[in-house]
């Protein structure tokens, strides 16, 4: 399976649609995906007709992390500088994910564990549906945690029930991720391709600019002091404010209808 085939891609009115495709092994990570992967960020972060993105797993299931079976299968080891390498080159999606100036919004079913897990909570918004099982994993397969999870996961909930998450590795139902705040929002199974989808479009035909500027604002906020997210602040808001977008939703305002955003 070629490195297209294991990433797909779709573009359709701003949205990038980022599909992660090996649904016989649950969408484990490999090499191959991981380089599909990070490519695909990269295109999402550079390409200006992209205005939001969508990630998601084929076949029911978003990721179950790294490939453990393919682990186990004994190949020649590589030196320990090899591999510390590639899976720092792997981990940028996680980075992109995270740092673009576009809403990324992870459609979860099935389960999102491990890595798989770390590159959901990198994503600006989350909807899983009500069986997603989702889980740290790391712990149980005798490693530490990779692709920013425990960065993602400190940030959101405290390092407290980071550490509980992690050293525990409970399997969370998307129920108790949702109470947690790991989760945006929980839908029926039988809906979540669907509000995922429509959600992300909703985000694809907003106003684009502004929306960067917030998620910059709010990543400022996780390592700036006060001082410099004020200035982050009133910096991005100026610039907002000189946005064809904001004027036609000055405009629609006061016309009392819905603007019509042009990412611009």
């Amino acid at each position: 399976m070629s490195d297209n085939q294991m990433v797909l891609q779709s573009l359709d009115k701003g949205l990038l649609t980022i599909t992660m495709n090996r649904p016989d092994r649950r969408n484990a990570l490999n090499p191959d995906m991981t380089r599909g992967l990070v490519e695909a960020a990269r295109r999402a972060q550079d390409d200006t007709e992209v205005r939001a993105v969508l990630i998601r797993g084929a076949g029911g299931t978003f990721c179950v992390g790294g490939d453990v079976k393919s682990m186990a299968e004994g190949r020649a080891p590589l030196p320990f500088e090899v591999k510390m390498a590639n899976l720092r080159r792997g981990m940028e999606v996680s980075r992109i994910l995270h740092q673009m100036p576009k809403p990324v919004v992870a459609q979860l079913d099935g389960a999102a564990a491990g890595a798989g897990l770390s590159i959901a909570l990198s994503c600006d918004l989350r909807v899983a549906g009500a069986s997603c099982k989702i889980t740290t994993a790391f712990a149980k397969v005798g490693f530490s945690g990779d692709y920013g999870g425990t960065y993602f996961l400190t940030k959101m909930l405290g390092s407290a029930k980071a550490r509980e998450l992690y050293m525990m590795s409970p399997v969370l139902s998307a129920q108790e991720a949702y109470n947690l705040g790991m989760v945006s929002k929980v839908v029926p199974d039988a809906d979540v391709e669907a509000e995922t989808l429509e959600l992300a479009r909703s985000l694809a035909q907003g106003p684009s600019v502004a929306l960067g500027y917030i998620k910059r604002n709010i990543n400022n906020a996780e390592t700036m002091t006060l001082e410099a997210c004020f200035d982050g602040e009133a910096i991005h808001h100026t610039r907002a404010g000189e946005t064809t977008d904001h004027k036609e939703a000055a405009k629609a305002f006061v016309e009392k209808r819905k603007p019509t955003f042009q990412g611009q």
